[in-house]
């Protein structure tokens, strides 16, 4: 696998190997980051997604925390819980499809102006061929917006995660990207509002190449 050629196997196992749908089963309607987490990243999402765009959420739930005031063509969720992605008023339609099962996107070449995977990639035990298809189904240029905090299910976290720092998170991130191949200006954003206050908020970035 492609992940395994570039880690140890033992990064990407997980406390809870159990099937992912099973445990997506029922519906958490939380933000899962506070306000201001949310506001720092509704301001990258301004700066970094084009307008009238045609936006990929991968990893989607109850929310996808793009402004009000950006505007959008189409905004199409993937995610496991459909009670989730039905409440989530910003996806004009959505795909339930668990990415650790099959990684492969049921989207054409260059079909989506931006991606976004919103405090989950975490979660992923197959990162490297996730962000390949990423960057398959983006158009040349167009940005992938990966951002997390602190927080997540920790029986279903990686164990690279787990046990790693947030700094230490920035730079796997970076990683994948840079492994994937197909992405050039990657870079990473401390947007923590208040560390002490507030959830921390930082993403990493890169574009189509």
């Amino acid at each position: 696998m492609f992940g395994e050629h570039h880690f140890p196997t033992t990064y990407f196992r997980r406390y809870d190997e159990g099937d992912d749908r099973d445990f997506y089963r029922y519906p958490r309607l939380t933000a899962h980051i506070d306000e201001p987490a949310q506001r720092a990243l509704g301001q990258i999402f301004h700066e970094e997604i084009p307008a009238s765009a045609h936006i990929f959420d991968l990893m989607s739930s109850y929310h996808t925390h793009l402004p009000s005031d950006l505007t959008r063509k189409w905004v199409v969720g993937l995610g496991l819980n459909e009670e989730e992605l039905r409440q989530n008023t910003q996806l004009n339609e959505y795909i339930i499809h668990d990415l650790n099962n099959e990684p492969h996107l049921p989207f054409a070449d260059a079909s989506f102006d931006a991606a976004l995977c919103t405090v989950s990639v975490q979660y992923l035990t197959r990162p490297i061929e996730v962000f390949i298809e990423v960057g398959r189904i983006l158009k040349p240029g167009a940005p992938f917006i990966v951002s997390f905090s602190n927080r997540c299910f920790p029986s279903k976290a990686v164990h690279v995660w787990v046990g790693t720092s947030d700094a230490q998170h920035m730079t796997l991130v970076k990683q994948y990207f840079s492994y994937a191949g197909c992405f050039d200006a990657i870079r990473g954003l401390d947007r923590s509002p208040c560390r002490w206050l507030s959830d921390p908020l930082f993403a990493v970035i890169g574009r189509r190449g």
